[in-house]
């Protein structure tokens, strides 16, 4: 099979040089699309504090925590 993603360090493993950067750019990626942390965790195989790293590493600008204010509907 020629899958073009890149297979993905075991969980517990270090992600050290490429396989940081590019493990950071996918999580970027998945956030940017709208993803959660917690979703983009699962999605690459680590840990939420590790995921919310690399996002860190790679730039993004980290959404507020919860939704906007709902308003009533009248």
């Amino acid at each position: 099979m020629t899958d073009q993603t890149p297979a993905l360090p075991k969980p517990g493993q270090q992600l050290r040089g490429t396989a940081r950067t590019t493990t950071a750019q996918q999580a970027a990626d998945l956030y940017v699309q709208g993803c959660t942390i917690r979703s983009v965790a699962i999605q690459i195989g680590r840990s939420y504090g590790a995921t919310r790293a690399l996002l860190l590493e790679a730039g993004v600008q980290l959404r507020t925590r919860g939704g906007g204010i709902r308003k009533t509907v009248a």
